[in-house]
C-alpha cells in the first residue's frame, strides 16, 4: 500500500500536484473531541499510556479532516521516563522531569535494552493504529532528539534559552556527553520498535536544535541525527525519516545529505521561497505555514497557504505548519487549510 500513500510518494521524492498535508500537533487541545478523551484518561501521562485512549485521540484529526497521515500520540518526554526519570506535568505550565547534572544521576539511570517494558503501551497504540487507519492514510512515530530531550532532562522542565544544558555541556562536557550517547541509542531502540509495530515513517523531533551554534551543532544535532537514521536504516531499510532541526536557519542547508534523512521539516523562520532554492534540491521538505493562521484564519490563511503551495510545487512536498498547532486555533481553520491546499 505505501506507494498509493501520497505521504510515502513525497518522501520516495515525487513531486505531487496536490501535496500532501498533516499537522504537528494534530490531535490536541483545539479539538473539543480531544478534551473529552483526555477528561475520561484522567491526566495527560495516563492519556499516553492508555493504548485505546492514544489511538482514539490519533484517530479523532483523521475522521474529522481526512489528512494525509497520522501521527501516533505520545510525548518526546517518556524516553527520559523509560530510562528512570521521574516525570510529571503540571496543568498550565507543562513537564518536570527529576534533574540529570552530575556524574550520579546519570549512573542511576537505566540501561537502553530496559526502556521497552515502560513504552510497551506506545507499540500497543501503534498496533492498533495500523488496523483502525483508513488505507490512504500513512502512520507516522517520532521521538525527541537527543539534545532536545537532553535539555529537558538537565533542567527539569523547559526552558527560554536551554542555558542549563549549555552550562552543564561546558562545565562536564564527560558527563554531558555520555547523556547524549545513551538518549540517542535508546531514540535508535524507541523508533526501531515503533517501526516493527507498525510506524511506516518516523519523525525526528529537535525543537531546541536552534540554540545550538557552529560545532555544538554538528556535535550535538546533525551527528545524532545522522547516528540515528543510520541505525534505522540499517534495521529497517526503506523506511523514510523527516528530521525537524527547529530554526536551524542556514544549517538546514545540507542537513538532509549530511544526515541520510528523507524529508526535513522546516519552521516558520525561514521562508519557503528560500527553503526552496536552497533546502527542496536536496529532497523532500515539510512545512511551513506560521501556526498563528490557525488561529487568526480570514484570507490571509488562505492565501499563505496558497503561496507555500506555490514555492514548493517544484520538488516534492508535504504540507505542515512550521511548528506545533496551539490549544487557541480555530478548528475551522484547519479546514480552510485544507481546502486552500486541496482546492
Amino acid at each position: 500500500m505505501a506507494e498509493t500513500k501520497k505521504l510515502m510518494r513525497a518522501l520516495a521524492g515525487q513531486v505531487q500536484d496536490v501535496p500532501p498535508v498533516w499537522m504537528m500537533r494534530q490531535a490536541g487541545r483545539y479539538l473539543p473531541e480531544y478534551r473529552a478523551t483526555r477528561a475520561q484518561a484522567g491526566d495527560f501521562l495516563s492519556l499516553c499510556y492508555n493504548p485505546d485512549l492514544a489511538a482514539e485521540v490519533t484517530l479523532q484529526p483523521i475522521r474529522r479532516y481526512g489528512f494525509d497521515a497520522a501521527i501516533l500520540f505520545a510525548d518526546i518526554l517518556l524516553v527520559p521516563q523509560a530510562l528512570g526519570a521521574d516525570l510529571w506535568f503540571v496543568t498550565g505550565e507543562g513537564p518536570r522531569l527529576s534533574t540529570i547534572t552530575t556524574p550520579d544521576d546519570f549512573k542511576a539511570l537505566r540501561p537502553v535494552e530496559d526502556i521497552h517494558e515502560t513504552l510497551a503501551p506506545v507499540y500497543e497504540t501503534l498496533r492498533i493504529l495500523t488496523r483502525a487507519l483508513p488505507r490512504e492514510t500513512a502512520l507516522i512515530g517520532f521521538a525527541g532528539a537527543p539534545w532536545t530531550v537532553a535539555t529537558y532532562m538537565i533542567a527539569g522542565r523547559g526552558t527560554p534559552d536551554q542555558r542549563p544544558a549549555h552550562a552543564l555541556m561546558a562545565a562536564d562536557p564527560a558527563t554531558f556527553d555520555a547523556l547524549i550517547a545513551r538518549i540517542t541509542a535508546a531514540t535508535i531502540e524507541y523508533l526501531c520498535a515503533q517501526i516493527e509495530a507498525g510506524a511506516e515513517v518516523v519523525k525526528l523531533f529537535d525543537s531546541w536544535a536552534g540554540s545550538l551554534k557552529g560545532d555544538a551543532f554538528d556535535r550535538y544535532a546533525l551527528d545524532p541525527a545522522r547516528q540515528i537514521i543510520a541505525a534505522i536504516k540499517a534495521r529497517h531499510p526503506g523506511v523514510p525519516v523527516i528530521a525537524f532541526p527547529r530554526e536551524a536557519g542556514g544549517r538546514y542547508i545540507g542537513f538532509a545529505r549530511a544526515t541520510g534523512a528523507d524529508c526535513v521539516a522546516l519552521d516558520n523562520s525561514v521562508s519557503a521561497d528560500w527553503a526552496a532554492q536552497h533546502v527542496q534540491p536536496d529532497g523532500c521538505v515539510q512545512g511551513n505555514l506560521a501556526p498563528h493562521h490557525m488561529v487568526t484564519g480570514g484570507q490571509a490563511l488562505v492565501d499563505e497557504t496558497r503561496r507555500i503551495v506555490d514555492a514548493f510545487s517544484g520538488g516534492p512536498h508535504i504540507f505542515n505548519l512550521g511548528h506545533g498547532i496551539t490549544p487557541d486555533a480555530d478548528p475551522d481553520n484547519v479546514q480552510r487549510m485544507i481546502d486552500a491546499i486541496r482546492g
